[in-house]
């Protein structure tokens, strides 16, 4: 399937870092078939170095090598990377997007290229445990889909969706969805600290209790608030804290913010000022 395919990275930065150390790991592609692209002569010596590609700081050259060129720069450059490689691309060849919140059309209209997969990446695909969602053009072959379906699962899960609307409320809800968590972390670790245990042993504490409650649910295949309730004994330690929770608004406050951030993601779409970006490039 990658048979003589040379997959081009424009950016270099922790997203495209880690789509190269999972395609290796994998063995989906050889380090020979990778070309990174990106701003910085020493961020070029170091993934030569580390994983053996090839890096530059020739966007067009990247786009004029590789059949798959995957955009995976910060969205506030974009501008200025299409106009560098627009016209360099071949009808043929399959472009691949992980930018938060720029739309299918302005990639498409700025690059004249009518082959584009979008996708939404999370922080986890840096250790191989992310979730990515992601659609397609009609214009995308069968074995082209095949192709970017391999790319994204050497970051963890996959899932296609059939309508590009389906990428702003991934965006909000798995791709911004780390930050909830590690906020929540935060907020735990600090109570156990005021309570009296170290910041080590608190921190090592609510880890494993979040990853350990994070694996029973999936395993158990049973719905979280049934899980929730076999955890919460009448007038116990769970049910004095939910109850705080509760009347603190905790689950009216993650919906909202969620929705904000889905708010805010086709407000980008459209045009809007992106002063920062959810993941980092």
């Amino acid at each position: 399937m990658f048979e003589d395919i040379t997959i081009a990275f424009i950016g270099s930065g922790t997203m495209a870092e880690a789509m190269i150390r999972g395609l290796l790991t994998q063995k989906i592609v050889t380090p020979q078939q990778i070309i990174a692209a990106g701003p910085r002569a020493e961020r070029a010596a170091e993934l030569e170095e580390k994983h053996g590609v090839h890096a530059t700081m020739d966007n067009r050259l990247a786009a004029e090598e590789g059949q798959i060129v995957v955009l995976s720069t910060k969205p506030q450059v974009l501008p200025t990377v299409m106009a560098e490689i627009r016209g360099h691309l071949r009808r043929r060849d399959l472009l691949l997007s992980i930018l938060a919140g720029v739309p299918i059309a302005k990639l498409a209209n700025g690059l004249a290229h009518a082959a584009v997969v979008r996708a939404m990446p999370n922080t986890p695909a840096q250790i191989g445990q992310g979730i990515t969602v992601w659609t397609a053009t009609p214009e995308v072959s069968e074995i082209q889909k095949q192709q970017a379906q391999a790319i994204l699962g050497s970051l963890g899960q996959e899932i296609f969706m059939d309508e590009e609307d389906y990428l702003d409320m991934a965006t909000a809800l798995s791709g911004t969805g780390p930050a909830y968590v590690f906020m929540v972390m935060e907020a735990m670790i600090d109570a156990g600290v005021h309570m009296g245990f170290s910041r080590r042993v608190a921190s090592q504490l609510v880890f494993q209790t979040i990853l350990g409650s994070v694996d029973y649910a999936a395993r158990s295949g049973k719905h979280v608030a049934e899980l929730r309730n076999q955890v919460t004994s009448p007038g116990g330690t769970t049910a004095e804290a939910l109850y705080h929770l509760e009347k603190g608004g905790l689950r009216t406050v993650i919906s909202r913010g969620i929705f904000a951030a889905y708010e805010r993601s086709i407000a980008l779409g459209r045009g809007k000022k992106q002063a920062d970006v959810d993941v980092e490039a």
